[in-house]
């Protein structure tokens, strides 16, 4: 998939301590950016309660294939689809590129199981959320 595959994107800036002694960033990065674009979706566009709210999401499964290596100080564009949408999950397709590049650099594959706060048993995705994943739906 190449950048026109992702419907949303949020440019997440790289940091020094990124780097790792080989000159590029370190593969736990890339999980962070990962974690960073979707989380920032859910909060923005589906109104996701990071701190009091009854439902969270908790991430069941990930993946990440490397394709070129990313380094400091060059800004990354995270794009993020939805691959599907279940009752109380989601599994999501990230791509990062460096700007303006139409190929990513990795690809990626997050699950979120939604859970109530509590007792973390699964829950059905609140309305505001399965509707803005859906409008990411590839």
């Amino acid at each position: 998939m190449d950048r026109s595959s992702y419907p949303h994107f949020l440019a997440i800036s790289t940091r020094w301590k990124d780097n790792d002694v080989y000159g590029h960033l370190n593969n736990v990065e890339y999980y962070s950016f990962f974690d960073t674009v979707i989380n920032d979706f859910l909060i923005r566009a589906g109104g996701l309660d990071i701190h009091r709210g009854d439902v969270i999401g908790l991430c069941v499964e990930s993946q990440c294939t490397f394709k070129q290596s990313l380094a400091f100080p060059d800004p990354v564009d995270a794009g993020l689809r939805v691959a599907k949408v279940g009752n109380s999950s989601v599994s999501y397709e990230i791509g990062l590129f460096r700007s303006g590049s139409a190929e990513p650099a990795a690809t990626g594959r997050f699950v979120h199981v939604f859970v109530d706060r509590e007792n973390r048993r699964p829950v059905p995705l609140p309305d505001s959320i399965r509707t803005a994943l859906e409008g990411i739906a590839g």
